[in-house]
């Protein structure tokens, strides 16, 4: 097949990159295609040479050269990286730690023109891509293709969004319509590079559900690939993050999510309407093709209300027309006011071992308490054995008031009522 490939990759300080940048060369049909721009974010220690002398294939490399202290962050790196667009037919985001299937170039294109074909005309194919290990490799790699699911708002406002296995996978003609879109994985027009570029403004978090909105408004159609094409690294061993070496990164964050909920009009800003207005206006702002309201409607999501529908908790894959003939108040209302969290713990805080309960509850800004869900011994076990460090207390119900605390409260068989553990929210 023709037509070449602007791949984008933002690298921040990754023994894995060369691996990546390799095997993507090895098992592409026609190296030759292929245009890698990446974001060398480096150490001091990392050799240029190692990293990117004699790819497979001859394909073309543009390399932009920054010392990891100078980064700021993830989006702002991508932004940067969309500036070397140079009109190339297709273009890949990745990140920089994956491995890929014999042809990945050709299936990818083959799914996107089978889409177009098919009356698409601005088909996106993005996923969380299954899973590799890199030292359990190709034994540990998943062997079937993932979709992305609706996980919950965080209290900041944005969304968080989780993969899942993709039912009836092998009996698929074409890839699964979606609403999300991932940031490791995005295959879709060259055109993409230019009309929905990342706002460097945006630390981490927001970065995917902006996206995924902004190129709907553009007139991009999201889609899960039903074909294995490539593996994608979540341990993060042996890889410092950029907020491992930049002390002042809450802060970006913080300003980051201020951007995203300026933009679907979210908490303070809900009753500025011309701030957000400028805000969606902007060049990372709505396309012409389709309003917000569209998105939401057939997304089955109400960002002001931090709403979605059933449909959207039950993964079932939307249409077009999806409440599309309802009246936007009747829809908005209809949306369930979901609230879904994750109390992490400290396990010094949590030390003793005949906990018979904990009292778990949320409180609103006024310290009313919203809802209350105890956890039992069997839960407060799982919680301590959790491999992350933390004990994660997980709690999920609807409000629509947005809870701004929590308190765990626990209770030993024999010390009573142990000192409370509270945090904020947002």
């Amino acid at each position: 097949m023709t037509g070449s490939i602007f791949i984008q990759i933002a690298a921040y300080r990754d023994p894995q990159l060369g691996l990546t940048l390799r095997d993507a060369c090895t098992q592409a049909s026609d190296p030759s295609r292929l245009h890698f721009c990446v974001a060398w974010q480096h150490g001091d220690d990392e050799c240029r040479e190692a990293v990117f002398a004699d790819l497979p294939g001859a394909p073309k490399l543009t390399i932009l050269d920054i010392p990891h202290r100078e980064s700021r962050g993830a989006c702002w790196a991508r932004h940067q990286i969309q500036q070397h667009y140079q009109g190339e037919t297709y273009t890949l985001q990745l990140d920089s730690h994956h491995r890929f299937v014999s042809g990945w170039d050709d299936l990818c294109v083959e799914m996107l023109e089978g889409l177009r074909a098919d009356g698409v005309a601005k088909p996106l194919l993005t996923a969380y891509l299954p899973s590799f290990d890199p030292d359990n490799d190709p034994a540990a790699r998943v062997s079937m293709p993932w979709q992305l699911e609706f996980d919950r708002f965080i209290p900041e406002g944005a969304i968080f969004i989780r993969p899942a296995a993709m039912p009836g996978w092998e009996a698929r003609t074409r890839p699964l319509r979606g609403r999300f879109y991932s940031a490791h994985f995005a295959f879709t027009l060259g055109a993409f590079a230019r009309e929905v570029q990342h706002n460097p403004e945006y630390y981490f978090h927001g970065e995917e559900i902006s996206i995924a909105v902004r190129a709907y408004t553009h007139g991009y159609d999201l889609f899960y690939p039903h074909r294995l094409v490539a593996w994608h690294e979540y341990t993060r061993k042996g890889r410092a993050k950029h907020w491992d070496d930049h002390s002042t990164w809450w802060s970006t964050n913080l300003s980051s999510h201020g951007h995203n909920r300026q933009l679907f009009g979210m908490d303070e800003f809900a009753e500025q309407p011309e701030r957000v207005a400028e805000s969606q206006r902007g060049p990372f702002g709505f396309g012409p093709a389709r309003t917000l309201e569209d998105y939401e409607r057939f997304a089955g999501i109400c960002f002001r209300r931090r709403a979605v529908t059933r449909a959207l908790l039950a993964a079932a894959e939307p249409s077009p027309d999806d409440n599309r003939g309802i009246p936007y108040a009747e829809f908005a209302q209809s949306c369930v006011p979901r609230f879904r969290h994750c109390i992490d713990l400290p396990r010094d805080r949590v030390a003793l071992d005949d906990y018979d309960f904990w009292s778990v509850a949320f409180k609103d800004a006024a310290g009313n308490e919203l809802h209350r869900q105890d956890a039992d011994p069997a839960e407060i076990e799982r919680a301590k054995l959790d491999p992350d460090g933390a004990c994660k207390i997980w709690r999920d119900f609807d409000t629509e008031v947005q809870p701004k605390a929590w308190i765990v409260w626990p209770h030993s068989r024999a010390h009573g009522w142990c000192p409370p553990i509270a945090g904020t929210l947002g």
